[in-house]
């Protein structure tokens, strides 16, 4: 039950249905050794359950609004394609997870039929209660202990049936948190999973002693800010110190893009501009889990990927930031320096001549040591870091080139930059 793989690992969120021309989990196999060779190590699939009809969004429906929590969309294949691709991406190497959405299921999901108790009710339509701006989606009532047990058994039965290594839960933090304390060690009896949730631990620390990692929300929604002009690169630190503050018995998931963002908010150049690719080398290199999207090593500049609709991602057989990522990726797996929620570990902001524009930082795990310096203005930038925690011979990992810090902390760096050194 070993999960020493959680803290080197990285994710990757597969949109099934956009992924290929076909939409199913025969033809995305055919990725997955791409995928292996840029370094993912965890595959994340969004929903995979029967979609509802009733009051569906589109053509196809939101694979968030659940039809059968143990049925698999057929638009997608079958119990056993899946199931092969689990056995396909283990020998691979890789692990798998899958998209978790207990807060809520379609309007004519099985349960509506036969236990209606599950569900909480409206007073004023005396009907299922709809989620929160979502009226495709009906909210579960967690005051009901026979609906926990009966949550639980489904999660359990793609445990069982499939060998999965764990859940990616959509809204966590709408669920009460004492649920997933009674789910967690009834879903991984045997088996050690990884539990990632969706909600900022700033915004819901109860939940966060129970999951692997969450979402850094507030970071991607003040990063937003901060491109905007809004708020200062100082604002952005202290944030980070707030982050930090928390501990390691749990980690943050950052990212760029993810499936809802890049939906609708839009890619991470239309949100970031000349930023996007710094915030991603953040990601990969601060304290935590990074998280990549479908497409984004395209990358996926200004498309927009439909929800409700068949949109595929417009491959063009040429990957401009594979090697971007591959490298970024296979420093997260291999040095012991950028492993995320080890105590061993240490984060410290480096201070520098121009510390309204640039972001660096250092991790540092014994003699392993990362350096990391994000160009974060829109501007080339003349500066030397004025910190004495770094002295030694590093290699810049984009460029295979060595430097000096004892002798060398001078750098000019163009808008949009950044560097990473391993010593």
């Amino acid at each position: 039950m070993s999960d020493h793989w959680k803290h080197s690992t990285n994710i990757y969120e597969v949109n099934l249905r956009q992924y290929t021309s076909e939409g199913t989990f025969i033809a995305f196999e055919k990725e997955m050794p791409r995928l292996k060779e840029m370094g993912v190590e965890t595959l994340w699939f969004m929903p995979i359950t029967l979609i509802s009809l009733k009051n569906r969004k589109g053509t196809l429906g939101s694979q968030y609004a659940a039809q059968d929590y143990t049925s698999v969309n057929p638009e997608f294949g079958t119990l056993d394609d899946f199931r092969n691709l689990v056995n396909t991406a283990h020998q691979m190497g890789f692990k798998v997870i899958i998209d978790w959405v207990a807060n809520h299921t379609g309007w004519d999901h099985v349960w509506t039929k036969s236990n209606p108790d599950f569900y909480l009710k409206d007073p004023d339509t005396n009907d299922f209660k709809t989620a929160s701006g979502m009226d495709d989606i009906i909210e579960l009532d967690y005051s009901n202990p026979e609906m926990r047990l009966a949550m639980i058994e489904a999660m359990k039965f793609w445990v069982r049936e499939t060998g999965i290594d764990g859940f990616r839960c959509d809204l966590a933090a709408w669920v009460e948190a004492d649920f997933w304390q009674q789910a967690r060690p009834e879903v991984e009896k045997g088996t050690a999973l990884f539990w990632l949730g969706e909600f900022d631990e700033l915004d819901n620390p109860e939940h966060g002693e129970i999951f692997d990692a969450s979402y850094s929300w507030i970071w991607m929604h003040k990063t937003k800010e901060y491109c905007d002009g809004k708020i200062s690169l100082a604002d952005l630190k202290d944030l980070l110190l707030r982050y930090s503050a928390i501990g390691d018995r749990s980690m943050r998931t950052w990212f760029t893009s993810n499936h809802d963002e890049n939906t609708w908010n839009g890619t991470e150049y239309e949100k970031y501009g000349i930023l996007a690719k710094p915030l991603a080398v953040f990601s990969a290199t601060w304290n935590g889990v990074p998280l990549i999207y479908s497409g984004q090593e395209l990358p996926l500049t200004i498309k927009r990927l439909e929800f409700f609709e068949k949109d595929p991602i417009p491959w063009t057989g040429t990957y401009e930031l594979h090697d971007f990522y591959k490298t970024l990726l296979t420093l997260k797996s291999s040095s012991s320096a950028v492993r995320g929620g080890d105590p061993e570990v240490q984060t410290l902001l480096l201070k520098t001549s121009a510390d309204d524009k640039i972001l660096a930082y250092l991790r540092k795990n014994g003699e392993d040591e990362v350096i990391t310096i994000l160009n974060m203005s829109v501007e080339a930038v003349d500066f030397s870091i004025v910190d004495d925690l770094i002295t030694g011979s590093y290699k810049n990992v984009f460029e295979k080139t060595f430097r000096d810090f004892t002798s060398d902390k001078s750098f000019v760096m163009e808008a949009g930059n950044y560097e990473v050194f391993e010593k």
